[in-house]
């Protein structure tokens, strides 16, 4: 873990291909430092961040900092800068003042090669400490960092297909296959989830225990929301707290099965996943025990934005590009730097409609600012909390709304499945001052 002092946290980030000791897997992977995931960063609001990317990969890449609130261009939050092969770039922001606490993500984000980069390995936690971790029953919580990645087995080629989006059979948590955690009988985990995969969904439960959902992408909710299972789409964060059983034992981690494909199309009638197969991706074991301890009744307050100026849609689908074949869509138009598809006015809020009229599901993701989902297909969303992520089913409109708030610049928004996102499913946004 690397931890911001006095205010800095300065750190030299270097990407290349590097052996790796994850049984099951070809033995390389792409790291950040040697490592798998890469080293873990922890901020403070109003902390300076310095880092100097160094390239050693074989193609272009570049940095993204997923879900933090930054500026998007300069040395920022700019995924338009393209750092080549053996060259260094420095990357240097303020976190503001105000900034919510939370899990945070930080990976490559080059368009054309962000896809391979991730699934071969490249991302890491990125965490903003704040008010959430000074309420007294999350502050008493045992607090366990999950990064949940595939890798490709040895033997298993390019994974399930780039026109589906790859997924490996290895599933990692924080570079190890089926983890240990320990924690005492009766006590509380907290459990902060980041799924780095390039594609594959999650689907978590904890045999014999509820899950507390406590914050989403961009912070807290206004309080705990109990779930048996939780869905976790490529780019999702979420914080979940566990009473453990006072009896103690052993309990499973599942990862549940998951189809993306919603309806047959595109020749691809077989699952993305086994639907038979339920994997243990770690596990929970008690060692001594406390006086059971209570969950929080009441978190942060969740703004409820104010009426949105305008209302705008956004079609996701797939089709043939003349003269470049199959691609990924957004309003019938795949991805061109060039090409400014939304203009947004500082200061104001927009409703977006998101519509899949695909086969498969499309997490949503949008840089710089979070977004509240309203409804889905028209049903009312239960309870308000902050996403940078909302994952779109095949055939649902989902209705969100943004502010855009702080920060003037281009950026994007794009499927956070990375294959799709390469493939063309992605529009630049310009915030005018």
């Amino acid at each position: 873990m690397v931890r911001s002092k006095a205010g800095l946290l300065k750190l030299d980030l270097v990407a290349q291909e590097m052996p790796i000791s994850i049984p099951g897997t070809s033995r390389r992977a792409l790291t950040y430092n040697g490592l798998l995931p890469g080293p873990q960063l922890e901020l403070e609001p109003g902390d300076l961040v310095q880092l100097e990317l160094h390239n050693r990969l074989k193609n272009p890449t570049n940095l993204h900092f997923h879900g933090l609130h930054i500026p998007p261009n300069g040395t920022a939050d700019n995924v338009f800068l393209r750092v080549t092969p053996g060259q260094k770039q420095s990357y240097s922001f303020t976190l503001p003042d105000n900034h919510p606490a939370g899990l945070f993500y930080y990976h490559p984000h080059h368009h054309g090669t962000v896809a391979d980069q991730v699934f071969g390995g490249l991302g890491g936690a990125l965490l903003v400490r704040g008010e959430l971790d000074r309420i007294p029953e999350v502050q008493a919580a045992q607090e366990e960092v999950l990064v949940l990645k595939d890798l490709l087995a040895a033997n298993e080629g390019s994974g399930s297909g780039v026109m589906l989006g790859r997924e490996g059979s290895i599933l990692s948590v924080n570079g190890q296959v089926n983890p240990e955690l320990q924690v005492a009988a009766g006590g509380l985990l907290r459990l902060r989830l980041l799924n780095a995969s390039n594609a594959r969904f999650w689907r978590l439960a904890l045999e014999g225990h509820t899950m507390h959902l406590i914050a989403t992408d961009g912070g807290a909710l206004e309080q705990p929301v109990p779930l048996q299972e939780l869905l976790l789409v490529p780019g999702e964060r979420t914080d979940v707290l566990v009473q453990v059983a006072p009896e103690g034992g052993r309990f499973r981690l599942h990862n549940l099965p998951y189809r993306r494909l919603g309806r047959p199309g595109m020749g691809m009638h077989r699952p993305v996943t086994d639907q038979h197969q339920a994997d243990v991706v770690a596990t929970v074991s008690t060692n001594g025990a406390v006086t059971p301890q209570p969950l929080p009744q009441r978190l942060l307050r969740v703004e409820e934005l104010s009426s949105p100026v305008r209302t705008r849609r956004f079609v996701m689908n797939h089709g043939m590009v003349p003269s470049m074949g199959m691609a990924f869509l957004i309003n019938g138009e795949r991805y061109s730097h060039a090409r400014i598809d939304t203009r947004v006015r500082l200061g104001e809020t927009e409703d977006w409609e998101l519509v899949n009229t695909g086969v498969m599901d499309h997490p949503f993701h949008l840089h710089v600012n979070p977004m509240q989902v309203i409804s889905r297909n028209g049903r009312p969303e239960p309870y308000r909390a902050w996403r940078d992520v909302v994952l779109v089913r095949s055939g649902e409109t989902v209705r969100v709304r943004t502010r855009f708030n702080d920060f003037a610049g281009k950026s994007v928004y794009h499927c956070h499945v990375f294959d799709h996102e390469d493939l063309g499913m992605m529009g630049n946004i310009l915030i005018e001052a």
